[in-house]
């Protein structure tokens, strides 16, 4: 059993109140736009982390983590981006990993808006966090945080932050 926290476009934001649900967690999950590498470093002294680039990301973070990444987690295959669209609107390239990784688990960031919803279609949980960060059109930042046990996710929490105007 994984207790897992998500997020997503923290935009170089960091607080007090992402590091204490990050050391409850078993793992930590960002959906790109990490903004800096301080972000992902603090994260990495709490939990294992996973994470992909986004769109607004330099060099440097590309260099250190992927554009996708495909992984398993107890039994339940998962497949990260940034820019993943929705179910039945997935982005350019999309469709093509989703083919060749056939995951349980979809994430996804970017939109800003927190999601979570079953594509029947491909037959798998699709989430996307929200944004943890305060920058964007966002109104409240958020977080998810749910177990993976075997092959079942479970458990899910949507965690909000508060407005993206506070940082705690």
């Amino acid at each position: 059993m994984k207790k897992i926290l998500l997020l997503s476009d923290t935009h170089s934001h960091m607080d007090e109140r992402i590091i204490s649900y990050a050391k409850k967690a078993d793992e930590v999950w960002h959906a790109g736009d990490i903004g800096d590498l301080s972000v992902t470093d603090a994260l990495e002294k709490i939990a294992p982390l996973r994470a992909v680039f986004g769109n607004i990301d330099n060099a440097k973070i590309r260099t250190v983590f992927p554009l996708f990444n495909a992984f398993k987690c107890e039994k339940v295959s998962v497949l990260i981006t940034h820019i993943g669209g929705t179910p039945k609107r997935y982005a350019k390239g999309v469709k093509e990993q989703l083919d060749m990784h056939k995951p349980k688990l979809f994430i996804c960031g970017h939109s800003h808006i927190l999601k979570v919803q079953f594509d029947s279609k491909n037959q798998m949980l699709y989430m996307n966090p929200g944004a943890a960060g305060r920058s964007g059109f966002h109104k409240v930042r958020t977080l998810l945080r749910f177990v993976i046990d075997g092959n079942d996710i479970k458990d899910l929490e949507i965690i909000e932050l508060g407005s993206r105007s506070q940082s705690n």
